[in-house]
């Protein structure tokens, strides 16, 4: 069966890694396609056009480094800023601990991932807190512990949530002090800064994070994400680290130039606000439905909740795609920045009657 969704292209909720290009993108990826011979290697011009857009984006002179995907952005990322003896300070649910098959250990040569256990609510919604960072790194001193070197966010959250301004300033306070380095997992960034309504470089350098993995393929590129580094000196030799780990691509420009279809007249933002208001909207449709547990208001594009297990099976049995494993047990519905009112109405109105006794 097919889900009872308005015409065709189908669409679904389980990753906004389901949407393909936005026009934008692919207006200059079809711009550098036609470009005839360009240099290789992001030697080329769409590459060098991007990497000053992203400076001005960020308002600093930054380095920018372009991957294939979130894993190796993250993992080598941390590789750059830790020796194989340090560890690496993080959420229990950060995607570097639950989804990246070991990847920031084995890039790193063995650096630790920690885990910041944490009582508190902020914990329970997927975030890092200072307390926790503090008990990590106070924790032990001797030479038999692996020494905390780097504090990693995910923004948004793993459970759709995003940290404030002043929730990263506190935390990088408590980095600086201790000599931590702070690295932002931003594979949803666009989503928390769209949530925010702040300016870009107010949740990253200007609040003390050192890198940022600013993710492209969720906010509609074909592929590839960016690594930039705020600290300059950190990125030294991160060159030969990508080339290493088979990241460099061959013709970069189609990783690049799709870039500049973000960054034209903030289309990067306006994805996210979409992607938001279409989680904002889901969560408005199923938050009445009998049997339907909603786990937090939406704070960027997904919402999380638990249905009884009937109704999922019976949302599955119409064609419905969504993850139940990210929730802790709930269902995680993503949104992504083509997701059609209409769909959203649709997959409400099949989960109102999976529902319905």
């Amino acid at each position: 069966m097919t889900p009872s969704s308005p015409a065709l292209p189908l669409q679904h909720f389980a990753s906004d890694n389901y949407a393909g290009m936005c026009p934008n993108a692919a207006r200059w990826f079809m711009e550098a396609q036609t470009s005839g011979h360009e240099p290789a290697y992001g030697e080329d011009r769409w590459t060098q056009q991007v990497s000053e857009g992203l400076r001005e984006l960020f308002q600093t002179d930054c380095d920018v480094y372009f991957v294939f995907n979130g894993t190796a952005a993250n993992s080598l990322a941390l590789a750059s800023l830790c020796q194989s003896y340090h560890s690496v300070i993080c959420s229990p649910v950060a995607h570097i601990e639950t989804d990246e098959c070991g990847g920031p250990e084995f890039f790193s040569n063995g650096s630790k991932l920690l885990v910041g256990e944490s009582e508190s609510a902020s914990a329970r919604l997927g975030k890092l807190t200072p307390d926790a960072v503090e008990t990590l790194v106070t924790k032990r001193h001797d030479i038999h512990y692996p020494k905390p070197k780097v504090v990693s966010l995910t923004q948004a959250t793993e459970l759709g949530t995003v940290y404030s301004v002043e929730e990263v300033r506190a935390i990088a306070a408590i980095a600086k002090r201790r000599h931590l380095k702070v690295h932002m997992d931003g594979a949803r960034f666009a989503n928390a800064v769209a949530t925010l309504g702040c300016h870009p470089s107010d949740i990253t350098w200007r609040a003390g994070v050192d890198v940022l993995c600013f993710g492209g393929t969720k906010n509609g590129l074909p592929v590839g994400e960016a690594v930039v580094f705020f600290d300059r000196a950190l990125s030294e030799d991160f060159a030969w680290r990508v080339k290493q780990a088979g990241q460099l691509a061959s013709k970069m420009r189609f990783i690049s130039a799709p870039w500049l279809g973000l960054l034209e007249n903030d289309t990067w933002l306006a994805n996210a606000r979409h992607a938001n208001a279409m989680a904002a909207r889901l969560h408005a449709a199923i938050r009445e439905v009998p049997g339907v547990e909603l786990l937090h208001a939406p704070q960027a594009n997904a919402v999380f909740a638990r249905l009884p297990q009937p109704a999922v099976n019976a949302l599955h049995a119409k064609g419905w795609r969504f993850y139940q494993f990210i929730a802790g047990g709930g269902c995680r519905f993503m949104c992504s920045w083509d997701t059609r009112p209409e769909s959203v109405d649709a997959f409400a109105a099949d989960i109102r009657q999976a529902c319905t006794p």
